[in-house]
């Protein structure tokens, strides 16, 4: 069986066929400037990496050159569209619609619009790309596969927010989280690793990226974790705020004399350690200055730590002690400094980094010395398989 995962973006496209067999990935790429005459797709298929600059205008456009990579006689990796069975789309708001992922018709689409309040950089997004799949290969099985399915889990007293209970009932305000698929992933992969039962591990995973969020994983499941109502909630991010005493926003509405969309785009593309260290939106770049003695960067990256750290602690206590530490996202898995940075802030609860092993991008290992209380481990995420793998078990 081969299923192509499909994450839809305002303006992107990423994808990747896998074959289920195999758990082989036969081809990936990205779709970028969708909409945009310099828009371009980076194709990547046998070790080879191909980009070519072809102006589309919509997500219907974008995915229909796509499909014709996988064809390409140059490097084809598959004669026909009929050899791919079915389509995992990437959701990243589910809402109180959706406990489990679902197979896409027109109810489960206009469900995922509706929860695109919560996710409005996303779920509009992944619904193109779901419309644009019906006109390129109709007929075709697609399963909507949501990053807050994995937090369903959460008992009420830890989703539940401290304002009048009546939003609750009428508006469905209440932590979601986010990055579930990931979560998910890289906790049944280290029970793989360590030979044992995720059940019977207290696990907390960091997914660290443009990006990032927290999760408690006990028995397997999302106990608690740090995004909430939508993905701006939690520790801050690139651009995004992360919690903020709420005064903070009605403060900054009346003296600024902002509308809530232009709040929202303040905390959302303005904010997070790119808004302390004024700098421009890319990690590394800030990261890189902190290192050299820019004083807003140091306190911006200081402050992505120590926040991180936090949670770590907050959730030892949620938990009743951490078995593992999880490393994974772009940042969790690339920056080594970073690592090291929250590490020390956790010595006090016995956790002791190796420097030397540490010292890797991207490689699944484990980063902490024998004697260390709790076992910190990297393992790169793979939330295109576990989309697939849903897929999968949905069309079944």
């Amino acid at each position: 069986m081969k299923i192509l995962v499909l994450n839809c973006g305002s303006s992107s496209l990423k994808y990747q066929l896998i074959n289920m067999e195999t758990d082989e990935v036969m081809a990936s790429g990205k779709y970028e400037r969708i909409g945009e005459k310099e828009a371009f797709i980076t194709h990547k298929v046998n070790g080879r990496k191909i980009e070519i600059q072809n102006s589309v205008y919509n997500h219907t456009e974008a995915i229909d050159f796509t499909l014709k990579q996988l064809t390409n006689p140059e490097y084809k990796v598959i004669d026909s569209l009929n050899e791919i069975d079915a389509i995992g789309h990437r959701v990243v708001h589910g809402g109180e619609y959706f406990k489990d992922s679902a197979v896409i018709d027109d109810e489960v689409m206009e469900n995922i619009e509706k929860c695109g309040e919560f996710a409005p950089l996303h779920n509009p997004a992944a619904v193109l790309g779901m419309k644009a799949c019906k006109k390129v290969m109709p007929g075709k099985p697609m399963v909507a596969v949501f990053d807050t399915t994995f937090h369903q889990t959460m008992p009420k007293n830890r989703y539940i927010y401290p304002i009048p209970y009546e939003y609750y009932k009428k508006y469905g305000v209440r932590k979601y989280g986010a990055h579930g698929t990931s979560h998910m992933y890289v906790s049944q992969r280290l029970a793989e690793i360590e030979n044992k039962k995720v059940e019977d591990l207290k696990i907390v995973s960091c997914h660290l990226g443009q990006g990032s969020s927290i999760c408690a994983i006990k028995d397997g499941k999302s106990l608690d974790t740090s995004m909430g109502l939508t993905p701006l909630g939690g520790i801050p991010m690139v651009t995004r705020s992360g919690d903020l005493d709420p005064s903070i926003v009605l403060y900054l509405m009346k003296k600024e004399n902002l509308t809530p969309s232009q709040m929202e785009d303040v905390l959302n593309k303005k904010s997070g350690i790119s808004g302390i260290s004024e700098l421009a939106p890319d990690f590394r770049v800030i990261e890189n200055a902190s290192n050299e003695e820019n004083d807003n960067a140091k306190i911006a990256i200081d402050n992505f730590n120590y926040s991180i750290a936090s949670y770590i602690a907050k959730y030892a206590v949620a938990m009743n002690g951490i078995d593992y530490i999880i490393f994974t996202g772009g940042i969790g898995e690339n920056q080594i400094n970073i690592r090291k940075g929250i590490c020390n802030y956790l010595k006090f609860m016995g956790i002791n980094i190796d420097e030397n092993e540490n010292n890797v991008r991207g490689e699944e290992k484990v980063i902490s010395k024998p004697d260390s209380n709790v076992k910190v481990y990297i393992i790169p995420t793979n939330e295109e398989l576990m989309i697939a793998k849903e897929t999968m078990e949905k069309i079944k």
